[in-house]
């Protein structure tokens, strides 16, 4: 009898079922001549006698978790991979009587593959009925599944390819990866085991639906379950902000009071009660920017205001779009929970510290290679007046029982991590709670493809397949990537920017940007960075940080820098910013960028004075920058300007406020383009 299941196994499947070090010990100890004598009972179980004396036993019905063996470990052991990989090594040779010819095999009559005949592609997890998944999960998992299932999730559906053979689900909170085809006893996930049920169940029917819509893409999102109806029937659920949004618009930053800041957040909680997360929190933004420019903070900034505003209404447009982007993802509705995740195995990818005159924060960014995203440890400290808290003090602070430091430069390890739906993950501390750090040595060349980028261009694409950022979920590090650096060709100092760039392409010939700005709470950070990119540090390897498209080319915005020495977090670093940079000249931005931000500003500056009080000069600015789009092309996005310019001096309120919000809409969707 051939184990397929067994045959089917990956090196980074077994990593997964059990850790990357063991796989490579039980590796070791094959080529070291360590081979277990292997032979494979009646029921299919899979025995191993080990040079050693160790008896080893892979039960007969699929899966680890019943695996057996007379050493001393707990949980999979080197033994039980070094089994698998024994049994793959030995397989292709063995004639054994169970062993059948391929003219012999038949195809059931359900139509799914034969037993021993494994399908990496052509298969789906939804096939699977919900008598099955009862029978293999258990009664209780599947009806604590069918009350999320009621209420309705989003899901991330990724089929297999022969480059990718594993089928996956992203849920909000977790990732569920169906290992071997056909193969409930090696299903994976990052969930902890008491909601491994559960969980598996809601991605079986995530493939389902996606099914029985005909979704056949290698990467689709579904909304799953729920009684709630989309379209204009059923409304989007945002009517009552619209009022609050338009409120502000028309009154703009300058004259709203703080009354309206109260309205605001109320909406924003009722919003919340409804499960309408993502809009809530684009409501609670928007009073936070109103705050901040009534007391004259750093925060408030006229451009984000206006792309809150447009925000909210994009939103609520694409929920009463039946064809578009899954209404879920649009409302961020049922991303309430959170998830505690098992052991779990996450890289560092630097720090960024941030804040303001009161607090100082520390994002940790974290790519968890397992479900191939970013992740965020977030952490913050009270500023004591007349004593500035830079971020190279801050580097000794520990965070999760580590210096921040150490911990923005580790491997981490821990079995007490609670992951929320926008990304954010809390670790615990404490001798319960076993989390370890270890230097991240060179741990982000092995990272997956959906984190690493070694070609622009494709990154590129990828950017170019999402919808418009403006109805995307609100996760936090949604493009922070590692980008793999060729050859560094000029980097230098923007003085009246405060800003420094450097240029570099990837292994093709592909050119991207590194831009980072001055910060008084890093002022060490630009000197650091500029001596990492520049060799100072060692030949630069990659370069983590948010990706972000502007002036027709990728821009990173770096976190941190990894070189032939170690990595180099520049935010960290401690300095005064006294070191002599090299001026840099920049270049001149292309016709169709500036003309996009200029129309951008002009349209930022009018939700700024309020669509009421818009001066002349402002009408005549925004004719200007009609003139500009239309002189490069862009005629549809000019025309919606020259309308706004139209509506501003007209007194229908209601036609100037769907006037700015349509040019906004287009010149954001446009911008994100270039």
């Amino acid at each position: 009898m051939i184990r397929t299941d067994l045959l089917a196994l990956t090196p980074e499947s077994l990593a997964a079922l059990a850790n990357r070090g063991l796989v490579k010990r039980a590796t070791k100890d094959l080529d070291a001549g360590n081979a277990p004598e292997v032979s494979v009972e009646d029921d299919g179980s899979v025995r191993g006698a080990f040079p050693d004396g160790v008896q080893t036993t892979l039960p007969g019905g699929g899966g680890l978790e019943g695996a057996s063996c007379t050493c001393a470990a707990t949980g999979v052991c080197r033994h039980q991979v070094g089994l698998v990989l024994a049994y793959q090594r030995q397989a292709p040779a063995d004639e054994t009587p169970a062993q059948e010819s391929a003219d012999s095999r038949e195809e059931p009559a359900d139509g799914t593959p034969a037993a021993d005949e494994p399908a990496f592609t052509d298969w789906s997890p939804g096939g699977y009925d919900d008598e099955a998944l009862v029978r293999v999960l258990g009664e209780r998992p599947v009806t604590a599944a069918r009350r999320t299932f009621r209420s309705g999730y989003a899901a991330r559906v990724h089929r297999p390819t022969a480059a990718d053979p594993v089928a996956s689900v992203e849920l909000p909170t977790c990732t569920v990866r169906f290992l071997v085809p056909h193969e409930f006893g090696y299903v994976h996930t990052d969930a902890v085991a008491t909601m491994r049920g559960e969980v598996v169940a809601l991605a079986v029917w995530a493939f389902r639906t996606a099914d029985e819509q005909g979704l056949a893409g290698s990467d689709v999102r579904v909304d799953v379950g729920g009684k709630g109806t989309g379209g204009a029937a059923g409304g989007s659920g945002l009517e009552s902000a619209l009022g609050l949004v338009d409120q502000v618009l028309l009154d703009g930053a300058m004259h709203a009071g703080p009354v309206l800041g109260t309205a605001l957040h109320r909406t924003s909680r009722e919003l919340t009660g409804k499960n309408l997360h993502w809009p809530a929190a684009a409501v609670d933004d928007i009073a936070g920017q109103l705050a901040a420019y009534r007391e004259r903070g750093a925060a408030h900034e006229p451009e984000r205001l206006a792309a809150l505003l447009a925000e909210v209404h994009a939103r609520h447009r694409a929920a009463l779009h039946d064809g578009g982007t899954p209404r879920s993802q649009v409302l961020g509705t049922n991303e309430t929970a959170e998830t505690p995740l098992r052991r779990v195995r996450l890289t560092a990818l630097g720090c960024r510290v941030g804040g303001t005159d009161e607090e100082r924060t520390a994002d940790v960014f974290l790519a968890h290679a397992g479900s191939g995203i970013v992740l965020v440890l977030k952490r913050r400290w009270a500023v004591t007046e007349g004593q500035p808290l830079t971020g190279g003090e801050l580097a000794g602070r520990r965070v999760s029982g580590a210096p921040l430091r150490a911990l923005a430069t580790a491997n981490v390890v821990s079995e007490n991590a609670t992951r929320s739906p926008s990304r954010i993950v809390r670790l615990g501390t404490g001798r319960v709670s076993k989390t370890s750090v270890t230097p991240v040595g060179t741990a982000w060349g092995d990272l997956p493809g959906t984190v690493l980028a070694r070609d622009l261009l494709e990154l590129e694409r990828e950017m170019d397949a999402l919808p418009t950022r403006l109805v995307r979920p609100r996760v936090a590090a949604e493009f922070v990537r590692v980008v793999e650096i060729a050859e560094v060709k000029e980097v230098g100092y923007l003085p009246g920017a405060q800003r420094l760039e450097a240029i570099f392409r990837d292994s093709a010939g592909t050119v991207a940007a590194v831009s980072a700005a001055f910060s008084p709470h890093c002022p060490g950070a630009l000197d650091e960075l500029a001596g990492a990119l520049a060799g100072d540090r060692g030949e630069p390897l990659y370069v983590s940080g948010s990706v972000r498209r502007s002036r027709g080319m990728l821009i990173v915005d770096p976190v941190a820098v990894m070189t032939t020495e170690g990595v180099v977090v520049p935010d960290l670093a401690a300095g005064d910013g006294s070191g002599a940079l090299e001026a840099y000249t920049e270049q001149e931005g292309d016709p169709l960028s500036t003309a996009l931000a200029g129309a951008l500003d002009v349209c930022a500056d009018a939700a700024h004075r309020g669509l009421r009080h818009v001066p002349h000069g402002t009408r005549a600015r925004v004719d200007r920058a009609a003139g500009e789009l239309r002189a490069t092309g862009l005629g549809t996005t000019a025309d919606a300007l020259a309308a706004l310019a139209a509506a501003l001096d007209g007194d229908d309120t209601e036609r100037t406020v769907a006037a700015w919000v349509d040019t906004q809409l287009r010149l954001i969707t446009a911008m994100d383009l270039r």
